[in-house]
């Protein structure tokens, strides 16, 4: 990502530069993106404005700095208006060793014949599909065991005196259910981002995730777990609506992952004869309407407290992203947007 600098006289911009001024001025006049990249170049917004012309200046110094010290790590001189970023990056990593959006030149950056590029060291990176089967996969397995009920989890004594409720097994058939449909979406359905992310991402998805499950399946398996308040109907209804939500998340996905509906030139998804898309005419994120439905589906079908207390946090999560995505809707298909909701028809 990238920001460049107000532009300055060429004359007004060297007598700065003696008195040792260039870095206020430029910080005074930046505003840092942050990426998953190596690499961020900044100082300062872009706009829409026609970039400045340099017809003197055939070649730029770019100064490379520490993002946290603004230390200077190296200067890369001798670059073209034409160079692009990764030419930059080939020079850079002669010097000190790595990313940046390859196909941006420089020119359309720079406001003068002095560049600013800041580096940032995220550490070891990770594919986002490594993160999401991480993610899911743990659950799964952790889930099965506590419904096997293996050793040093419960006492085994008890465990054999008390025969599960019906609930029970249900349950864990609904977490699984749950869990391989994400993650076949995730190989076989989404369109997961090439890109990577930092390990330390993967580790707070993983102890989110693998901790919830743990807490949920403990008392769910549990010897002394009771079932709910209204019985086998309560259970019955619950796990119906559990089903349908999971199949609509699915369906939902699958017209998401249409290549009309990603990439620059998406439209906006629209609704087709499958019943489950046509929550499309009330929100702009259906699946995570389908989502919310599902744990809430749960929640009440086992009637305990860990799954209500994560439903409650899943549902405020979504509901950022929902309003996030609907915000970038409303301004790339206004449309299309009339009276829709985010996430909860006519409410959110």
């Amino acid at each position: 990502m990238f920001t460049r600098p107000k532009s300055l006289p060429s004359e007004s911009k060297r007598e700065l530069f003696s008195q040792g001024a260039t870095r206020s001025m430029l910080k005074n006049n930046m505003r840092n993106f942050h990426s998953l990249s190596q690499l961020v170049l900044s100082a300062g917004p872009l706009k829409s404005t026609p970039a400045v012309k340099h017809a003197k200046t055939s070649h730029f110094e770019i100064e490379i700095l520490d993002a946290q010290t603004r230390k200077q790590i190296c200067i890369v001189d001798k670059v073209m208006q034409t160079s692009t970023i990764h030419d930059v990056k080939q020079k850079f990593h002669k010097e000190c060793g790595p990313f940046l959006k390859d196909y941006i030149t420089i020119q359309s950056v720079a406001a003068s014949s002095i560049v600013t590029l800041y580096f940032t060291d995220l550490g070891k990176q990770v594919s986002w599909t490594t993160v999401f089967l991480a993610e899911y996969t743990g659950p799964l397995l952790i889930y099965l065991l506590f419904y096997l009920r293996i050793p040093y989890i419960y006492d085994m004594k008890e465990s054999s005196r008390r025969m599960r409720h019906s609930v029970v097994h249900l349950a864990c058939f609904c977490h699984c259910i749950h869990y391989i449909r994400y993650l076949l979406e995730t190989l076989f359905v989404h369109r997961v981002s090439a890109g990577h992310t930092p390990l330390k991402n993967l580790i707070k998805g993983c102890a989110f995730y693998w901790g919830f499950t743990s807490w949920i399946a403990y008392y769910i398996n549990h010897p002394r777990y009771t079932p709910p308040s209204f019985g086998n109907r309560q259970v019955t209804v619950s796990a119906i609506n559990f089903l349908i939500c999971e199949a609509g998340n699915h369906f939902i996905n699958v017209v998401l992952a249409h290549p009309n509906h990603t990439g620059t030139n998406a439209c906006f998804p629209s609704p087709n004869y499958n019943p489950f898309t046509w929550m499309f005419f009330l929100v702009s994120c259906p699946n995570y309407t389908y989502e919310i439905g599902s744990w809430i589906s749960f929640t009440v079908m086992t009637q305990t407290l860990p799954v209500g207390i994560f439903t409650l946090l899943m549902s405020i999560q979504m509901s950022l992203w929902a309003q996030k995505k609907h915000k970038i809707y409303l301004k790339k298909f206004n449309s299309y947007m009339h009276r829709k909701s985010a996430m909860i028809p006519f409410i959110l």
